[in-house]
């Protein structure tokens, strides 16, 4: 039998609210992690500047931190950490085809492998910088990581693969690579694919927490940020695309690989720049056990009918049980899992165990989590749409027609379009998509993140469309026992720039959906299952092109990608995504449809806040 819970019956349940309010405000001064806001309110001061705060209170040292100043120093950072990223990642299909002499379908399976690990690793640095490292610390370690994977591809390239100089540029023959080059080789990307991983969402996250959620237009300069964090993101790549590809594509491999080092090296000394004043959240301890008690707590009182939501067990207070995060109010999705904060005759009695009884705000944290995975789940077919670009997309190209008198376009720069089409359509929709259907819509967003997502599958679907109708005309003009085909590889455009377009609606609303709808204690979490999208969706275009290649190259049948691709038909290929995009998108709606937005406390905003930086390495 369930029973109201107040306060008086649990007194040994309610440490923290046993403590007198000065007390509790002392606690905090001394750990130098309180809002101004917090002490007036219990010291009475009548000065909302914080001028007039008692001597407890004066122990915080206010100085100011973050905002635009500090994010756009982190926008700066990401362009060039991206740049550096892709001065490997852009080319790599064709550098194990040309320097390690893969197929295609390997080489293309192994680029996949390898950029879905890329985002897999996001979800370590995430994990890390919400439960022990924080936002600052964690950006700094990952990104000495991904300076030493191109340290180490940088020699590797130069004293083992590259040989005879010049090799690799579609005409010189490399010679077969040593064990040990292609040991050191393999183990470079992957130290790049971690430093990089573990970087980018909680950089992103960190950019975001230079804007005070208790300042009235934080989620406006929130929004802003993750769209021009996007923009910072294919600027940096920009270069990769265009410059870096084509010295790569000539045989130029180390030289490119040293451009991306010393991008690298610039990015984490401006990052450095900033860390006296930039704006520090702390580490809310590991989100795991917190989520793992909710479900083990459900399932110790099964046979127990939930409680009201008035009468669910919360702590006093304005804050939660979890350090530093905002009170989540009850939803009643999952209406099982609220058995976890009923209070039953048991709970009355014994110290508190947050394995049979758990707070409110600890039950929501888990809901939230549930509640956004289908959604997430949805999005990994878009991510097979995406990495087409590093894979099928280039060897597409690398088979057409790019030679314009004696200059020769290599089929990577093509991406270069999906990078041009982001920037204008980000330009398009931040100043003239988002004000005019605000006016029509009355949501100051424009759209919601949720219909964003959507019209991102839809273009994506289309972008799939346009790659199978150009493959097509692509094998009418194959000339028998040419390697190329004469058409022009601009007619490619129309994929890059779709798939561009289509980025703006779906990763940029799924920047803001995630980090948005994630509670305080799994903000990095939150921005790393947009990465962890990505990572799957590369895996699965893995699956699809192992299983599509057992299917049809039986017998005589070369396959759909085979090595000559003029005896393959990868336009199936690109309309079998279509397809299954199209069924995604169906399933898409009814989950966008049954979401439900996270509920905050809006009764205290006032997030704990590290006034003193070196308490970053302190915590370590």
């Amino acid at each position: 039998m369930s029973i109201p819970f107040r306060s008086s019956l649990l007194p040994n349940k309610l440490s923290m609210a046993s403590f007198d309010s000065s007390n509790e405000i002392e606690l905090k001064a001394n750990e130098e992690v309180i809002s101004s806001r917090q002490v007036e309110a219990v010291n009475g001061s009548e000065n909302t500047d914080g001028k007039k705060l008692n001597t407890k209170s004066s122990l915080i040292k206010k100085q100011p931190s973050g905002g635009w100043t500090y994010a756009s120093l982190l926008l700066v950072n990401q362009g060039l950490a991206t740049l550096a990223f892709f001065g490997v990642g852009v080319n790599l299909v064709l550098f194990l085809t040309r320097v390690l002499e893969q197929d295609n379908a390997d080489a293309a399976n192994n680029v996949s492998k390898w950029t879905g690990t890329v985002y897999l690793f996001s979800l370590i640095g995430a994990f890390l910088s919400d439960s022990y490292w924080g936002r600052y610390l964690t950006c700094a370690v990952f990104q000495l990581v991904l300076v030493l994977g191109l340290g180490l591809l940088s020699i590797a390239s130069w004293l083992f693969l590259i040989n005879p100089a010049g090799c690799g540029d579609g005409v010189k023959v490399c010679m077969p690579s040593s064990s040990v080059g292609i040991a050191i080789f393999y183990l470079s990307i992957y130290l790049i694919a971690f430093g990089y991983g573990g970087h980018q969402p909680t950089i992103a996250t960190f950019g975001a927490d230079q804007f005070d959620d208790s300042h009235p237009k934080a989620v406006e300069s929130k929004a802003a940020f993750f769209c021009y964090f996007y923009f910072a993101l294919n600027t940096g790549s920009l270069f990769s695309n265009t410059i870096l590809v084509y010295y790569e594509d000539s045989g130029k491999w180390t030289l490119g690989f040293l451009v991306s080092l010393g991008s690298a090296i610039l990015a984490l000394l401006l990052y450095m720049l900033g860390t006296p004043r930039y704006r520090y959240l702390k580490a809310y301890g590991n989100p795991l056990p917190r989520v793992g008690q909710v479900f083990i707590a459900a399932y110790r009182k099964w046979d127990v009918v939930p409680a009201d939501a008035n009468a669910l067990y919360e702590v006093e207070g304005t804050e939660s049980a979890i350090k530093g995060s905002r009170k989540i109010l009850h939803s009643d999705d999952f209406r099982f899992l609220d058995k976890a904060a009923t209070v039953t005759q048991n709970d009355l009695w014994g110290p508190n165990n947050p394995w049979r009884l758990c707070t409110v705000t600890q039950v929501e944290e888990a809901k939230c989590v549930l509640k956004m995975l289908p959604i997430w789940l949805c999005t990994i077919i878009y991510s097979v749409i995406f990495t087409q670009m590093a894979s099928l997309f280039v060897e597409q190209g690398d088979v057409m027609t790019a030679k314009f008198g004696n200059f020769h376009l290599p089929a990577a720069s093509m991406s270069a379009f999906d990078i041009c089409s982001v920037l204008i359509c980000t330009g398009i929709y931040r100043h003239i998509l988002v004000p005019l259907a605000g006016k029509l819509s009355g949501n100051p967003k424009g759209l919601s993140e949720l219909q964003r997502m959507g019209i991102g599958l839809i273009i994506g679907m289309l972008a799939m469309i346009a790659a199978g109708v150009t493959e097509i005309q692509r094998l009418k003009f194959v000339t028998p026992g040419e390697k190329r085909s004469s058409l022009n590889i601009f007619w490619q455009i129309p994929q890059y720039v779709l798939v561009g377009s289509s980025e703006v609606f779906m990763y940029i609303g799924q920047l803001e959906f995630f980090n948005g709808q994630a509670p305080d204690g799994i903000k990095s979490f939150g921005s790393s299952l947009c990465m962890a999208s990505i990572s799957l969706g590369n895996y699965v275009s893995s699956l699809l092109v192992n299983m599509v290649m057992g299917i049809t190259a039986r017998g005589d049948s070369p396959g759909w990608i085979p090595a000559d691709l003029n005896a393959g038909h990868m336009d199936r290929f690109y309309f079998l995504i279509a397809g299954l995009t199209a069924i995604d998108f169906v399933i898409y709606v009814f989950c966008a449809k049954w979401y439900k937005c996270i509920n905050l406390d809006a009764s205290e905003k006032g997030i704990q806040l590290e006034e003193q930086h070196n308490d970053v390495f302190g915590k370590v």
